[in-house]
C-alpha cells in the first residue's frame, strides 16, 4: 500500500480514537447540540483549534524528530507505549462498564408551575459559550499533550508522509465534531446507555492496539 495512504489512515484512526474519549470538550459539544444553540460556533472552534494543535505537533515535534534520526526510535516506542496504555484503559472501561456521556442538565429550563404557566428557557450567550469551549480546548493539559506531542511523535515515524498523517488527523477531528455537534439529538439516546459505551470502548481498544503494533513493526 502507498506510504501516503498508510500515513493518512494511521492519522485518521489514531486521532479518532483519542478524540472519542469522554471529556469536557465532547460534553459541551453534546450539550450545545442537544440544545441546538450556537452549534456552528462550538463546532468551528473545536475543528480549527484541533487542526492548529495537530499542525503544531507535526510541524514542531515531528520535524524535530525527523531532523534527528535517533529520536525516531524514541518517538516510535514512546508513542506505542502511550497508545497501548490508552488501549488498556479503554479495554478496562469496556470490561467494567460504567461509562456514559450525558449532556449537562438544562439549568435554565423552568418547570411548569401550574395551569396557565409558561415554561421558558434563557438561551446561552454567544460570548459565554465561546469562552467555555475555548477554555476546555486550550486550557486542558491532557488534551494538549495528546494532540501535539503524541500525534506529532507518531507522525514523525512516517517521515515525509507525515503531512498525510496530519491530513488524516484533521479529517478525523472534523468529521467527529461536525457529526457529533449536529447529530447529537439523534445520537443522545444511544450514547446515554452503558452498553453503547462498552462497545465503543472495546472498539477503540482494538483500533489502538492495531496502530501500536503497526507503529512498532514499522
Amino acid at each position: 500500500m502507498d506510504q501516503g495512504i498508510v500515513a493518512l489512515l494511521s492519522g485518521f484512526g489514531l486521532c479518532l480514537g483519542l478524540i472519542l474519549s469522554i471529556g469536557a470538550q465532547n460534553a459541551i459539544v453534546l450539550r450545545q447540540g442537544l440544545r441546538r444553540e450556537h452549534v456552528g460556533l462550538v463546532v468551528a472552534v473545536c475543528v480549527v483549534s484541533d487542526a492548529i494543535l495537530q499542525a503544531i505537533g507535526v510541524a514542531g515535534v515531528a520535524t524535530l524528530v525527523t531532523s534527528h534520526p535517533w529520536l525516531e526510535t524514541v518517538a516510535r516506542w514512546a508513542g506505542a507505549a502511550f497508545i497501548v496504555g490508552f488501549a488498556v484503559l479503554s479495554a478496562r472501561r469496556a470490561w467494567r462498564g460504567g461509562g456514559s456521556l450525558e449532556a449537562a442538565p438544562d439549568a435554565d429550563a423552568q418547570p411548569v408551575a401550574g395551569a396557565g404557566a409558561v415554561a421558558t428557557r434563557t438561551r446561552s450567550g454567544r460570548l459565554a459559550t465561546l469562552a467555555t469551549i475555548l477554555a476546555v480546548t486550550w486550557l486542558n493539559p491532557h488534551a494538549l499533550v495528546e494532540t501535539t506531542v503524541v500525534l506529532g511523535s507518531v507522525a514523525a515515524t512516517h517521515g515525509d508522509a507525515r503531512w498525510w498523517f496530519l491530513a488524516g488527523g484533521i479529517a478525523a477531528s472534523t468529521l467527529w465534531f461536525v457529526g457529533f455537534g449536529y447529530g447529537a439529538r439523534f445520537l443522545a439516546p444511544l450514547l446515554r446507555t452503558e452498553r453503547a459505551w462498552r462497545i465503543l470502548d472495546g472498539g477503540i481498544a482494538a483500533v489502538m492496539l492495531v496502530i501500536a503494533i503497526t507503529l512498532v513493526a514499522g
